[in-house]
């Protein structure tokens, strides 16, 4: 296993320590993470280390690319395991944010059915022998995203201190994007 590739491993643990975080009982095991007044805004100290931890992960998943392009190690193994530490990364996490009330349900709604779709596409693409290129809209979908969830992680701080849901902001332009480079896709292979 190359370099990448063990970044890219090394995404998917942090993600599911990100997700026992979100979503496990620990109140029911007698742990009790402490809370933060911080000019007002109360924040939890389990969603700042998971914050951090996502800010790794979503480093990650640059990192790995970009070695792999820059060292000629990209594989075929590579590939797949990006393509899968990527959704496990994103679409569990917009879920547990939704379900613990920091988002808005449509916002994962919106994001798993467009990677549904374009992963369908990707697969007939594939069926085909033709290799779907990754687009710019769908870069900049997954930089929004990322910025976004990480200001929820971190309670839209400081943009909270004057009223300004950045974080909300961000992630809908998300959507709006996700929705933009699917149609993107659709219509760059709409031959197959």
């Amino acid at each position: 296993m190359n370099l990448p590739n063990k970044i890219t491993v090394a995404r998917l643990g942090l993600t599911v320590i990100i997700i026992l975080l979100l979503c496990l009982p620990f109140s029911s095991f007698g742990i009790h993470f402490p809370k933060y007044d911080i000019n007002g805004v109360v924040v939890e100290l389990q969603y700042l280390i998971s914050g951090v931890l996502f800010i790794i992960a979503s480093l990650t998943d640059f990192l790995d690319g970009h070695i792999a392009r820059k060292y000629n190690m990209v594989t075929d193994t590579g590939k797949i395991l990006d393509a899968i530490a990527d959704k496990v990364l994103v679409s569990p996490i917009l879920i547990l944010l939704a379900a613990n009330g920091f988002i808005p349900v449509i916002i994962p709604v919106i994001y798993i059915t467009r990677d549904i779709i374009v992963d369908a596409i990707k697969m007939q693409a594939a069926s085909k022998g033709k290799v779907v290129a990754a687009i710019k809209s769908g870069k900049y979908k997954t930089a929004t995203m990322m910025v976004g969830t990480t200001l929820v992680f971190f309670y839209n701080i400081p943009f909270e201190f004057i009223n300004i849901r950045v974080d909300l902001f961000l992630l809908f332009v998300a959507c709006i994007l996700a929705i933009v480079s699917a149609i993107e896709y659709y219509h760059l292979n709409k031959d197959l």
